[in-house]
């Protein structure tokens, strides 16, 4: 990674934090530099949980604009691809994730947020895919990602409108999870995916797996799919731990394996 994106670890918890003021635009650094802060969170085994942050002021506002006017159909055609599978790398991230969101998530930034599991957000953020007003369309997830989070019709109007959406109007249409006072949202983001940082690692792994996955399958596909996940389970000390607790009637310690 470069020094536009780092990785912190405390307490079981990753912080993957943006950190190209003034707003955190989105070049080609930071895309790959996301890239290789989500191969590592996934590789760490001490980290059980993550943070997306962009900082106090702004999670990030969009895509370096003045890097994409200068590329042709021929430059994106070939760097398309990098930018989706760069946030797509966040969304693959086999633990919990959250979005700690202040200020502005815009185009790119409200993208990288839709990758997240979740999303805190400040009571003065504002979210939105104004990318129509380029004479684009959202090209890292926005037009997929939405309308799965929030329906295809208020996607449509979101990214026809390019409009931006406050986080009392975001919360309503689920496009975030929480909202809280702007000086809380670091913390807010912590506590939501510190409640898994105990829990049997393989299996909250598959629950992910299964839920984003089975999203691109038809049920029967889905179904078989969770089954194949849920039998897999059986091979993990977690399983025996978690069953063996129960008949007990005590907590069970799980290790993540």
């Amino acid at each position: 990674m470069g020094d536009v994106v780092t990785v912190s670890v405390d307490g079981g918890i990753a912080t993957i934090r943006l950190d190209r003021p003034p707003m955190n635009a989105l070049n080609a650094q930071i895309q790959e530099d996301l890239r290789a802060a989500a191969r590592d969170v996934s590789a760490d085994n001490e980290v059980r949980a993550v943070v997306v942050y962009g900082g106090e002021k702004v999670f990030a506002a969009g895509a370096d604009i003045k890097e994409m006017a200068r590329m042709s159909y021929v430059d994106m055609a070939a760097r398309a691809p990098e930018l989706s599978s760069a946030f797509d790398a966040v969304a693959r991230i086999p633990k919990p994730v959250v979005a700690a969101v202040n200020g502005y998530a815009l185009g790119g930034g409200c993208e990288l947020a839709l990758a997240c599991d979740w999303r805190v957000a400040a009571e003065d953020a504002k979210l939105g895919q104004p990318e129509i007003n380029l004479g684009v369309i959202p090209g890292a997830g926005g037009t997929q990602r939405l309308a799965r989070l929030i329906g295809p019709a208020r996607a449509k109007d979101l990214v026809m409108s390019g409009r931006m959406v406050a986080a009392d109007e975001a919360l309503r249409i689920g496009l975030v999870d929480r909202v809280v006072p702007a000086a809380e949202v670091y913390d807010a983001a912590r506590e939501l995916v510190s409640r898994y940082l105990t829990g049997p690692a393989l299996a909250l792994r598959a629950a992910k797996a299964a839920i984003d996955g089975g999203l691109s399958m038809d049920l029967a596909a889905g179904l078989a799919w969770e089954s194949q996940l849920f039998a897999a389970l059986f091979a993990t000390e977690d399983k025996v731990e978690g069953m063996a607790a129960f008949v007990d009637k005590r907590k069970p310690k799980f290790t993540g394996r």
